[in-house]
């Protein structure tokens, strides 16, 4: 039979016995993707394991779009794939660090940090003489996405100063956190009726936002188990022959809390405790 062209040009896969045409008969390049139609290559054209994705003939990486996660690697241990909305990526994940501030400063967002818990203590108000307390200042607590945000003034509300009998011990100082959140001191003993307690400060700002510890009243000798705070107890009590014990010992206790009163006339209550700033960084 005389060769016909155009009979060999309609030559279709039916036309192939299977097997007839080996790699080995088709020179490099000559089959594209561009000369397969789609769908052509089904799974059942395919002998089992007759694609080894663990081989050395494997490269790049397969987009998202198409099941993938467009990824060639891991980037290091303990590390997370995280979407943007588009692409993916390994990234860090979890607590980054923690940070504490007791006095002025600023906060300088982290390498890779995007979130962070804000943890923020009024300064306590000052105690007096005969068992008249401060207050503990409020507290406040807030997460922020800080993704747009490279650094925060920080600042730290001092402890109201103690005083003798029916003194109007010092306020405590508002403790903030830019403009994002705040707490303010407690009061002083005194300072809204005589021979009473403080009452502690107020905050604002965060997602949670709480009174403390007010202080005790005449008669009363130890702020420990009154104007208390979130992170802990206030000075120790005293006794007369203590003298000024209440105020020697007022740096053993937690920032923030009241100052206790002194047990007599003559004894000076303890100063509130500063506040305090704590700051946790999250990936």
């Amino acid at each position: 039979m005389a060769f016909d062209y155009q009979t060999l040009k309609k030559i279709t896969n039916q036309a192939i016995v299977d097997g007839t045409i080996t790699d080995a008969d088709i020179a490099n390049t000559t089959v594209t993707a561009a000369k397969i139609d789609a769908g052509a290559v089904t799974a059942a054209k395919m002998a089992p394991s007759s694609v080894d994705l663990g081989g050395p003939k494997v490269t790049g990486s397969v987009a998202v779009s198409k099941g993938g996660t467009g990824l060639t690697g891991t980037s290091g241990a303990y590390r997370i794939v995280r979407s943007d909305g588009g692409a993916l990526s390994n990234d860090n994940h979890g607590v980054a660090s923690i940070q504490v501030w007791t006095g002025n400063g600023t906060w300088t967002r982290p390498s890779g940090v995007r979130y962070i818990k804000v943890q923020a203590q009024g300064g306590g108000g000052g105690g007096s003489g005969h068992g008249e307390g401060g207050a503990a200042g409020g507290y406040t607590e807030r997460f922020l996405d800080v993704t747009g945000i490279s650094s925060v003034s920080i600042n730290i509300g001092g402890g109201g100063g103690g005083t003798y009998y029916n003194g109007r011990s010092g306020n405590g100082g508002t403790t903030s956190f830019g403009p994002y959140c705040s707490a303010q001191g407690g009061h002083g003993a005194n300072r809204q009726a005589n021979h009473s307690g403080g009452v502690s400060g107020n905050a604002g700002g965060g997602q949670l936002n709480i009174h403390q510890g007010g202080g005790f009243c005449h008669h009363s000798y130890s702020s420990q188990s009154c104007a208390n705070t979130f992170f802990g107890g206030g000075t120790p009590g005293n006794h007369p022959q203590g003298g000024h014990f209440a105020h020697n010992h007022q740096n053993h206790s937690t920032q923030g809390t009241g100052g206790s009163g002194a047990h007599f006339h003559g004894h000076r209550g303890s100063d509130g405790r500063p506040g305090i700033v704590v700051v946790t960084n999250y990936y």
